[in-house]
């Protein structure tokens, strides 16, 4: 049987060549109406940003990771060209995703379309939407999208959040491609993505449930993982929503029940978000930023027991299994 493929911002490549795999990052979060409309507060110049992430993802190459995760899509401001400019001139495998972060409410234009809406019905607009990323290529480029994101948050499962995570369940089905999220871990709603997934038919082994490490509810994540899903332990270095030691705890506490080989490990960070500077997020979280892993919590999690083969299990197989579409 052919080795799997899996589609990065330079093209394809093997699974086996993702290496340490950092899966669930950004490069740019935006938001091009504020950057339009007052460009003087929120605009930045898009050839600084490059040269920063550029600089950001060399390092991240230097400590030994290959592969970056960009979760970046409709309702983060998501942008291929700055992403391609980016992956163009590092080592490090840059993967694009679609799909739609939606906390509450779609876009108004979206609202207005899909199965059931009063003035433009039809079938589900996003779902082609996704498919399309994925089969044809994002924003007319020849760059295929190797995952797909969708979001569920203290708001609970809304009207659109549900048609969301739909549309993100029938492209899934369609093409075969990943599915990575964002959740509100103190609200448990990795549980709802769950129950909509397994009602749209998806295998909810190709599903990672984001942002499970910002809870201590190990009861909770064992539920997750014994569903089927692999749960991101993805924001290292954001202790405001839990602390560190908590955070290196939880992984070793499920890892002593077995379950390394559910689990993937990240940041949630990014290079540039218009939202604040780098500057204010260190002031918050000294360690923000996507080194975080390799210089802290790989040695804390050494220190506190985990195997060098769970580490390598976290970092390297599980996102080849996920990302490759292997079973197991």
């Amino acid at each position: 049987m052919a080795e799997a493929l899996v589609e990065t911002v330079r093209g394809p490549i093997p699974a086996s060549e993702l290496g340490k795999t950092l899966m669930h990052e950004h490069l740019f979060v935006l938001d091009p109406e504020l950057e339009r409309t007052y460009p003087r507060r929120y605009a930045k110049d898009p050839a600084q940003m490059v040269e920063e992430a550029v600089a950001k993802l060399d390092a991240l190459a230097d400590l030994g990771f290959s592969t970056l995760v960009d979760l970046t899509v409709l309702g983060l401001g998501r942008n291929i060209d700055l992403i391609q400019a980016v992956a163009s001139r590092t080592a490090v495998n840059v993967i694009a995703a679609t799909g739609a972060y939606v906390l509450r409410d779609l876009p108004l234009s979206l609202q207005l379309r899909g199965p059931g809406r009063t003035m433009f019905g039809g079938p589900e607009i996003l779902t082609q939407m996704f498919i399309d990323d994925i089969v044809r290529g994002i924003e007319g480029t020849n760059i295929k999208a190797g995952v797909l994101k969708c979001a569920t948050d203290r708001f609970g499962v809304t009207k659109d959040v549900e048609r969301t995570l739909r549309a993100v369940a029938a492209a899934q089905a369609a093409t075969g491609v990943p599915i990575s999220t964002h959740t509100n871990a103190r609200s448990r709603t990795g549980i709802d993505q769950q129950r909509i997934f397994a009602d749209e038919g998806v295998d909810l082994g190709r599903v990672v449930i984001g942002h499970c490490g910002d809870t201590k509810d190990l009861e909770y994540l064992e539920q997750l993982i014994e569903n089927g899903s692999y749960v991101g332990l993805d924001r290292f270095g954001q202790d405001f929503w839990l602390p560190f030691e908590d955070r290196v705890d939880v992984v070793k506490q499920l890892c002593r029940k077995g379950y390394a080989g559910r689990i993937v490990l990240s940041h949630d960070a990014c290079c540039h978000n218009v939202g604040y500077s780098e500057e204010e997020m260190r002031q918050f979280v000294p360690t923000y930023g996507f080194e975080h892993l390799a210089r802290d919590v790989i040695p804390a999690l050494e220190a506190a027991g985990v195997t060098t083969g769970e580490i390598h299990e976290m970092l390297v197989d599980n996102p080849r299994r996920v990302l490759g579409h292997e079973a197991k």
